[in-house]
């Protein structure tokens, strides 16, 4: 029973946040916004105040994250930084995902911006 308690744990949903919660919790506050995308992607445009760390360097990098903050995760359509939130939950994170990822984050009109901080876009 205690393990079917704990795997049914390891296996919830982290909770989805919508481009403004993310927004106003990363750039002003508490959370940390983590970007899962593939680095040409990154480069082609991402939130100002995001973090690159590709879902496949996620799991060797886990020292770069922060414990004692949300971290909420973003890809460009939301599917690749749901399984990055899975992830991390499993491990003890506390995150979220962003709800329709960096498409959404642009389609709410907020920025989109390049590494020298130019207008960005999304791939």
């Amino acid at each position: 029973m205690i393990g079917r308690l704990i795997a049914a744990w390891f296996r919830r949903t982290p909770p989805a946040v919508t481009p403004a919660n993310a927004d106003k919790v990363t750039r002003h506050g508490p959370a940390v916004l983590i970007d899962v995308r593939e680095s040409r992607e990154w480069r082609a445009g991402h939130a100002p105040q995001a973090r690159h760390l590709p879902l496949g360097q996620l799991g060797s990098r886990l020292a770069e994250l922060p414990r004692d903050r949300q971290i909420i995760t973003v890809c460009r359509s939301g599917r690749r930084s749901a399984v990055a939130a899975q992830q991390l939950a499993s491990r003890g994170y506390q995150v979220a995902n962003l709800v329709g990822g960096m498409a959404a984050w642009s389609a709410s009109g907020l920025p989109v911006v390049t590494t020298g901080k130019r207008a960005g876009q999304i791939l």
